[in-house]
């Protein structure tokens, strides 16, 4: 009949209409099939993968099982710490040390005098515990609270609250604390806020900037889990993101390398 092939010549353009409107990297994403389950992205474990462009209202792509459950920020909580330490005026800037308390750990690198940015670098824990016991329940439990971080819970000690214990944080409440640090509108001095977002490089060019920090908690009755967060500014244009994995050796490394894997397929980091 001719109304039938009337129709069937108008369906194939209806997506032609569509898609233009849409942001060029969200195109990129509505053009890529989706994972089943997710369990290839996460290495066959339980996790979450959100990605969202600076400054949007919701992710582009929001992978995974885990994406509104808190779990312990574990270092991940390096970058809120060192903002409050640096907001507290107990370490002035990047280059503020802290000795050795002399203690030996299993990690080497640990093992010495260090500076904030050092102690992020090799994510330190004892730096950091000893950075949040000058800062003080009362001061920490005020900048918690107006960063609206996670859950705010610091209710299991001032020193370790962040190590597994009463704090939890999700995926996308990590995407959007990053965002409101990248623009310097966390209610924290921009000063502050800058020098945190320099600690966090990773790499640099003079195309792309790529920051991020590692998260690993494990070891107890709770299964073991692990972050990589940050965001990538490239030609101009932020994309931050959060990887989580929960189960066997998910640790952060293997959280960061699971992401990147992510990352790269979008091209949003090089080979």
């Amino acid at each position: 009949m001719p109304g039938t092939k009337t129709r069937a010549r108008l369906v194939p353009l209806l997506p032609l209409l569509v898609l233009p409107a849409l942001p060029a990297l969200a195109l990129a994403l509505a053009l890529r099939p989706g994972p089943a389950a997710g369990a290839d992205v996460f290495g066959g474990r339980e996790g979450c993968f959100v990605l969202q462009e600076g400054g949007a209202p919701a992710p582009l792509e929001r992978t995974g099982t885990l994406c509104a459950e808190r779990l312990s920020p574990c270092s991940t909580f390096k970058i809120p710490n060192s903002l409050f330490g640096l907001e507290s005026g107990v370490v002035a800037d990047a280059a503020s040390v802290i000795p050795w308390d002399g203690v030996k750990r299993d990690r080497e690198e640990w093992n010495r005098d260090h500076t904030l940015a050092s102690a992020f670098e090799v994510s330190a824990v004892w730096y950091y515990q000893e950075l949040a016991r000058r800062v003080g329940t009362p001061r920490m439990r005020t900048y918690l609270d107006a960063a609206g971080y996670g859950n705010g819970d610091m209710s299991s000690g001032i020193d370790v609250f962040w190590l597994g214990r009463s704090l939890t944080i999700s995926p996308e409440e990590q995407v959007a604390f990053l965002d409101r640090l990248r623009l310097s509108k966390l209610p924290f001095s921009e000063r502050s806020q800058r020098i945190v977002r320099d600690i966090l490089v990773r790499e640099r060019s003079s195309s792309l900037v790529y920051r991020g920090k590692t998260g690993s908690c494990g070891g107890g009755s709770a299964p073991d889990h692990g972050w990589w967060v940050g965001w990538v500014e490239q030609d101009g244009k932020a994309t931050l993101f959060a990887m989580l994995i929960r189960g066997k050796g998910a640790f952060g490394l293997e959280a960061r390398r699971l992401a990147e894997v992510q990352l790269r397929e979008r091209r949003l980091l090089g080979p």
